[in-house]
């Protein structure tokens, strides 16, 4: 469970002073996909790095998985991060001279009890090409690759900053199918930001973000499946 109440978030001071969240209250249910909407300067990426303990906050509470995050060391956001989360980002953050299994291996390495290798890179569609380097696969191959290193460390929460942002329609139709499949079998709660509103048609919940305020945040009770899922 995430429960968010009166944050706020600004950048800079005086008259430079920006606020980017203002008062915002969210609880999230465990084992959800939630789809984050908002155009950029929102707020997206900023709530997506305070939930992942990269940023902090100036005032508020904020509560995951029964930890107040507001009142960790960096020692402890450290392990939690460690321990917790997966993180998937637009442009994969691949190390170039690492092989693709080699790169998914730095996630096991962080993990107490990863999830098999062989199973992931089968399960993701990526098992003949993990001897190959980031620049001699597809973007598609590298997002799942991505996906891949998050997963393996059997994160509670996966949080994805525009996954898809970068990728050709069919590999964002393929990456989308992925992240389903993996809440399906994994049970981790996905959160995902992303400009495409097509996208929200596959979560179970949307929160819209407007000028750093809660808009909406609704239950989908018209959910498809990501194969469904067309833009």
């Amino acid at each position: 469970m995430i429960k968010i109440k009166n944050l706020c978030k600004s950048y800079g001071q005086g008259q430079a002073k920006i606020e980017v969240l203002k008062n915002i209250d969210l609880e999230i249910e465990s084992g959800k996909i939630i789809c984050i909407l908002g155009p950029s300067g929102s707020g997206k990426s900023t709530l997506l790095n305070i939930i992942g303990g990269i940023e902090s906050i100036d005032s508020g509470e904020v509560n995951i998985l029964g930890e107040n995050l507001a009142s960790m060391s960096k020692k402890d956001l450290e392990t939690y991060r460690r321990n917790k989360l997966g993180f998937v980002f637009q442009f994969y953050n691949l190390i170039s001279d690492l092989n693709i299994f080699e790169n998914i291996e730095l996630g096991k390495y962080l993990a107490k009890n990863p999830l098999d290798i062989n199973k992931l890179v089968d399960d993701l569609g990526i098992k003949d090409q993990i001897y190959k380097y980031p620049n001699e696969v597809s973007g598609g191959q590298a997002q799942r690759t991505s996906i891949a290193r998050a997963l393996i460390k059997r994160p509670e929460i996966l949080i994805c900053d525009e996954p898809t942002g970068a990728l050709d329609y069919e590999s964002a139709k393929d990456v989308l199918y992925l992240l389903e499949k993996m809440n399906h079998d994994y049970k981790a709660t996905i959160l995902i930001a992303s400009h495409n509103i097509q996208i929200s048609k596959m979560c179970d919940y949307i929160l819209n973000i407007h000028d750093g305020k809660v808009k909406s945040y609704v239950k989908n009770n018209e959910k498809i499946q990501a194969k469904e899922v067309t833009w």
